[in-house]
């Protein structure tokens, strides 16, 4: 198909909580239930070492350092099953999006990914049914750059062939939005599937509510 209408010839998804669904309250129930300590204090130590895990450590190292911020002792098979169900919890999709992604397929759209995503996430996404009908997938693990830093951006456009103004971007986080609006891309602050539709809608890149090819979207 190539270009559209308004120029976009290639739209660039974030995966968690636009692709994914958030962590399920069973799957954090488990989480704090095996590591034994309060929950406030997990998730602080979780969130804080995110990045680093993000842009390339290891899961030992990083569980090891959670594990020190949340004053815990987890034993080596503590430390495995906190990574297990932690990896496991971010790899359930979103029908809706899911559907999207196979119009914009069906449609010829070139489709990308770039998420912040530590090493054991990205290498279960490259083989995930969902990702099968991406053009190129990006992660920060593997490039050593989060989001929103520019580099990353202009890594992707490099990678892509492509200019900022003929690129769509969707994500979740207002500073990633922001980061990729300062370099000229047309980017959506992602808060639920129908503004993403209206988004990609208003593009050209899916067809217009009511058409038989229009996405069906659940309010």
């Amino acid at each position: 198909m190539g270009a559209d209408s308004s120029g976009i010839d290639v739209v660039v998804f974030d995966y968690g909580d636009v692709i994914s669904l958030s962590p399920a309250r069973e799957d954090r129930a488990k989480m704090e239930e095996l590591a034994g300590v309060p929950a406030d204090g997990l998730w602080s130590a979780y969130w804080s070492e995110r990045r680093a895990y993000d842009q390339g450590m290891g899961a030992a190292e990083y569980w090891s350092r959670v594990a020190a911020r949340a004053g815990a002792d987890w034993d080596p098979a503590t430390l495995h099953g906190l990574w297990a169900l932690d990896v496991g919890s971010w790899l359930h999709v979103r029908a809706d999006t899911a559907r999207v992604l196979g119009l914009l397929g069906q449609r010829g759209v070139r489709t990308a990914l770039l998420s912040n995503a530590p090493s054991d996430i990205s290498g279960a996404l490259r083989n995930a049914p969902v990702m099968a009908g991406f053009d190129a997938l990006f992660f920060s693990s593997e490039l050593g750059v989060c989001k929103p830093e520019a580099e990353i951006y202009e890594h992707v456009l490099g990678e892509l062939g492509t200019a900022p103004q003929r690129t769509a971007f969707i994500d979740d986080r207002e500073e990633n939005v922001l980061a990729a609006e300062r370099l000229g891309i047309a980017a959506h602050h992602y808060s639920g599937d129908e503004g993403m539709v209206s988004f990609l809608t208003g593009h050209g890149l899916l067809e217009a509510p009511g058409s038989p090819a229009a996405p069906a979207v659940r309010p």
